[in-house]
């Protein structure tokens, strides 16, 4: 895949340097020289530019990157608002901004960004294996050999007990749970879709389309179910 990483700060740099490493194709940009000098050896390509500017921003291989990241930090607020909405603006395929406050956040939902990066609590690495891998929703990484994922329920699968698809045997890999999208009614009649945890997973849940799987498991055997065709 192909991204460009705006900001080249601790989250910024940690990010682009993993996505890098993990065999994609990342340009890193940052309005300080300096930044972009320390991980020009690092970093697939590194650009120094004012990506406020939508005349400069046009040079940019946009229609050919897949994911834009806004990783600018808390000192440059305004900047980030800024080049959120020239992004926005030019159309990029998946917009990705980092907040920096709650309100920040509300003004990142407002231009309509596809997703927030809350770097407070998310790490660059949780958001490298996120954006590297095909369907995955969340992960947390346990140690350097083994994470738990939630991933979305392939669409094979779907109508299967974890029994039938074999797990455990083909993938060496643990079922812990199945969140399900349900939708509720609110205190004021309107209705919402919510997630609900399933309980503990038995061989014979039934995987069901539009939920959520939750793995465990060594990284290469999530990598190879990850990577299936199914």
């Amino acid at each position: 895949m192909k991204f460009i990483i705006i900001g080249l700060g601790t989250f910024g740099a940690s990010l682009a340097q993993q996505l890098t490493k993990a065999g994609h194709e990342v340009i890193g940009i940052d309005t300080d020289m300096s930044k972009v000098d320390a991980f020009k050896e690092i970093i697939s390509y590194t650009i120094c530019m004012d990506a406020t500017d939508e005349l400069t921003v046009a040079g940019l291989p946009l229609q050919n990157t897949d994911v834009v990241i806004v990783a600018i930090g808390r000192k440059y607020q305004g900047e980030n608002i800024m080049v959120t909405a020239v992004m926005k603006n030019v159309k990029v395929k998946r917009l990705i901004s980092r907040a920096i406050s709650p309100l920040h956040e509300k003004v990142l939902q407002a231009i309509g960004v596809d997703e927030i990066v809350r770097p407070e609590q998310e790490t660059a690495d949780r958001w490298a294996k996120k954006l590297s891998l095909h369907h995955v929703v969340d992960s947390f990484q346990l140690n350097e050999n083994y994470s738990i994922i939630e991933t979305n329920v392939p669409e094979g699968y779907a109508g299967k007990t974890i029994q039938e698809v074999n797990l455990r045997s083909k993938y060496n890999l643990l079922a812990l749970t199945l969140i399900k999208k349900v939708e509720v009614q609110g205190n004021m009649g309107e209705s919402e879709v919510q997630t609900q945890i399933q309980g503990v997973a038995s061989a014979h849940t039934v995987l069901e389309a539009d939920s959520i799987l939750v793995l465990y498991g060594a990284n290469k055997d999530l990598n190879l179910f990850l990577t299936e065709e199914f």
